[in-house]
């Protein structure tokens, strides 16, 4: 049953949420601020330092300072919980749209940049390589 739930979850529901945030994105309002473009890095970034810096304290204790580094990459990754905090915080007129905006904006980029760093780091790009120049030809 957990397997089920989980191939509808990551196959049919993730690709509609990242699908429903590129589409409701707006892009418009972050190119006409330059304060909030100027912030989308400086966004990036906290997410890195902030939530890779947490994720230290459950890094296993023989782990390599690649492998930490991977882990806290991994774990800076967020564009669910933005999103969301995002939409209430316009809503209420507590966050500008600007700002949300560029918040978004560097939650789509950790997604889109920290696991293929993250996977580099780890070496998981070369054990793919590997595994397919071993394989069979005509093995799937």
């Amino acid at each position: 049953m957990e397997s089920k739930l989980e191939a509808i979850a990551f196959g049919f529901l993730v690709p509609i949420f990242f699908l429903y945030t590129g589409v409701t994105f707006d892009l418009d309002v972050l190119a006409a601020s330059p304060l909030a473009l100027s912030l989308v890095p400086l966004f990036l970034i906290a997410l890195l330092v902030i939530r890779g810096a947490a994720a230290q304290l459950s890094a296993s204790r023989g782990a390599s300072l690649r492998e930490r580094t991977a882990l806290g990459m991994l774990a800076a990754t967020g564009l669910p919980i933005i999103v969301a905090v995002t939409a209430i915080g316009v809503d209420e007129g507590v966050l500008d749209s600007a700002i949300a905006a560029a918040l978004v904006g560097a939650g789509m980029l950790s997604v889109l940049i920290y696991p293929l760093v993250a996977m580099i780091l780890r070496g998981d790009r070369e054990r793919l390589d590997t595994v397919e120049r071993t394989r069979p030809q005509g093995e799937l």
